[in-house]
């Protein structure tokens, strides 16, 4: 990962309520309290040569469509060096898939026009709470959002995929109660699996 790090690099956290965690949305600078918050310590402590600079703007309940009405202020005006994006479980049995497509290419290609950042694409997950007609809406998303990380040549981090498998070592609720949000060791794993990803 070195080489795709400048001297001073500034991370722009997007996302829903994944991502806000419980930020304050009157503090520039607030961070929440989950997987960004872990990242902010352990980016750091693996590349101590690197200054980083955070900024949150995850907004909980946001779906695609939220974020592309908000792209001008919470993203290019922030000129960020790495774009990571967290989203999509709100949009579930609510956005058309096409027009869930249509969206999340909005909000990569403008991103791609108008700077120069590295993007890191987080599949949204799920795990199984009773929630199985959630799952069926959700599967065809997730295929999109790989189509169109291999499209963009974005970072993708198969969120989904780890926590399915993190589930056959501790049972659903250890790592998201509802299945949606997660526990603290639910924000640690998307935070290792993060890094993880952008040494691949």
């Amino acid at each position: 990962m070195e080489n795709l790090l400048a001297n001073r690099t500034l991370i722009l956290f997007q996302g829903d309520s994944i991502t806000d965690c419980g930020r304050s949305w009157d503090g520039p600078d607030s961070l929440g309290e989950g997987y960004v918050r872990i990242l902010t310590i352990m980016l750091p402590e693996k590349y101590p040569e690197y200054e980083f600079k955070f900024i949150n703007r995850g907004v909980s309940g946001d779906k695609v469509r939220d974020l592309v009405c908000r792209w001008d202020v919470d993203c290019i005006s922030l000129q960020p060096d790495w774009l990571s994006i967290l989203v999509g479980v709100n949009d579930t049995l609510i956005t058309p898939i096409t027009e869930f497509e249509e969206e999340y290419r909005t909000l990569l290609k403008r991103t791609t026009n108008e700077l120069n950042s590295r993007v890191i694409m987080c599949e949204p997950f799920l795990l199984s709470v009773g929630n199985d007609v959630y799952r069926e809406d959700l599967n065809p998303k997730i295929e999109v959002i790989r189509k169109l990380a291999n499209e963009y040549a974005a970072v993708l981090v198969p969120l989904d995929k780890i926590f399915q498998e993190a589930c056959s070592l501790e049972v659903p609720e250890y790592w998201a109660p509802d299945g949606v949000h997660p526990s603290p060791e639910g924000h640690a794993l998307i935070a290792k699996s993060w890094i993880k990803y952008l040494d691949v």
